[in-house]
């Protein structure tokens, strides 16, 4: 019997790549989507193109396992776009996998989208009210149906019509015969970079990835960030953008550089690491406490622990060990191991931990349930002192961005006081960063806006999945 919970974490919903110019397109599409696996483990798909027909696998799984050489091989051409998958809208199946791929009255399509759209049920009723037949129950469907029935001439046009009547979160990549397309909502939700990429025909290939750390792993060089609104158009012409829709309030999403994106990568201008680290100082300045140990909960506490460490002169120690290889599923021994899927991912270090005081840093407390079987397997470990320190707000609302939050009533800060959830966790001590600590962390003001609608309850679009606002009771166990 499987055991595994769903994760006290969120999830992005996934992370794309594409690639315009390379005769070995699919292959770094492949690398790309292995340094973007952390979006998304669901599933994974890649669509190429040899100028004549478009190529599309897709599989349930991680990104190693299903694009073997053989399989890679029957992906030819000198385009390709890519999506690794954790589903927030849509079932967790095979036909929900991306990219989508369409022959449509625009011609042949492919589509890999990151983001979630607050419209899609929406629209989705109005296309099928039109005769539109879905073969999917993912919003991305709902973006190559507009595209079909737009009434402009050009296939330039139809994409820029459809992206104006889609609400929410949107970055993506969409693949043609012979063209790219890469586009990123109004607000900026979500990221997406475009790099280049020397080849042997001597014109440099054009890359796009949700991060940059797509980037490094095959040698291109970051040029920018697609701007938000912005559509742009790689082919054999050359590089061409243009405006799609009106200027919005930028309201990037802050939890990338808490959480999401790795730290290597350099996330809406600025780098990933500088932002962790930040959030650690500003916890520790906001939250001091004298102790032994500062420790993170791996791998996302990390790099916020270093700064709390730095900024406090508490030393730092990998108090907990993250095991990478755990699957989704497992086999439970006879004999009852309390916290057993806790204890089957993180391993406490006793010579370390044992007659401490323990500072424990980690990103988010969602649900609240691996934070007290963590706080209560370093107590067993031999920790004297257990106190938790959160480098963001308490998460107070869900957010239909494309983050896989629960509704309200199962965010314990939404239903329970700070107090109330140090005792539920059972930590000596609770924390967790200001919103304004937050902001100045990441450098908020500098060249970007956020959204901290999950903090905050102010969500910036004027659409949002009402039926999730209002809270109900939960019985905490």
């Amino acid at each position: 019997m499987s055991i595994i919970e769903k994760s006290d974490k969120f999830h992005d919903e996934c992370g794309v790549m594409a690639v315009h110019g390379h005769q070995e397109a699919s292959k770094l599409v492949y690398l790309g989507l292995y340094a973007l696996q952390h979006r998304g483990q669901e599933s994974a798909g890649i669509a190429s193109s040899d100028l004549v027909r478009l190529h599309n696998i897709k599989a349930m799984g991680l990104v190693a396992d299903i694009f073997t050489e053989d399989v890679l091989g029957r992906l030819p051409g000198s385009l390709a776009i890519g999506h690794t998958r954790y589903s927030t809208t849509g079932d967790s199946a095979l036909l929900n996998a991306q990219p989508i791929r369409v022959e449509c009255n625009k011609g042949a399509i492919a589509l890999a989208h990151n983001g979630n759209l607050v419209n899609a049920h929406t629209l989705r009723r109005q296309l099928e009210q039109n005769g539109s037949i879905f073969q999917t129950t993912s919003d991305t469907e709902v973006v190559v149906h507009l595209i079909a029935q737009s009434k402009e001439q050009t296939l330039p046009d139809a994409i820029a019509d459809a992206l104006r009547r889609i609400e929410g979160a949107f970055s993506l990549v969409l693949m043609t015969r012979d063209r790219i397309f890469a586009a990123r909502d109004p607000q900026g939700f979500r990221p997406l970079s475009m790099a280049t990429l020397p080849n042997a025909s001597g014109r440099p290939s054009v890359v796009f990835a949700s991060e940059s750390c797509a980037f490094d792993l095959i040698g291109a060089r970051y040029e920018r960030d697609v701007k938000p609104g912005e559509f742009v158009v790689v082919g054999n012409e050359g590089v061409h953008s243009r405006i799609f829709a009106a200027p919005r309030p930028q309201s990037s999403c802050i939890f990338e550089h808490v959480y999401f994106s790795r730290p290597d990568s350099v996330i809406f201008g600025r780098p990933v690491q500088e932002s962790r680290e930040a959030l650690g100082r500003e916890l520790a300045r906001e939250a001091p406490v004298v102790a032994d140990l500062v420790v993170p909960v791996p791998d996302s506490g990390v790099t916020a622990a270093v700064g709390y460490s730095n900024e406090s002169g508490i030393p730092f120690s990998f108090g907990l060990i993250r095991n990478h290889y755990v699957g989704r599923t497992f086999i439970e021994p006879e004999q009852r191991v309390r916290d057993f899927g806790v204890r089957l991912k993180l391993n406490p270090v006793q010579h370390l931990l044992k007659g401490k005081r323990v500072v424990l840093i980690d990103d988010s407390i969602v649900r609240g349930t691996t934070s007290r079987k963590i706080v209560r397997m370093v107590r067993d470990a031999g920790a004297t002192e257990v106190h938790m320190r959160i480098s963001c707000p308490p998460t107070i609302s869900p957010c239909f961005y494309g983050v896989d939050t629960p509704s309200k009533k199962h965010l314990i800060a939404a239903n329970k006081s700070v107090e109330e959830i140090r005792e539920y966790i059972g930590a000596d001590s609770l924390a967790y960063l200001s919103l304004d600590g937050l902001k100045r962390a990441c450098a908020e003001g500098e060249n970007v806006t956020y959204c901290t609608a999950c903090y905050t309850g102010k969500y910036p679009t004027d659409i949002v999945d009402v039926e999730e606002i209002e809270p109900a009771p939960v019985a905490w166990k």
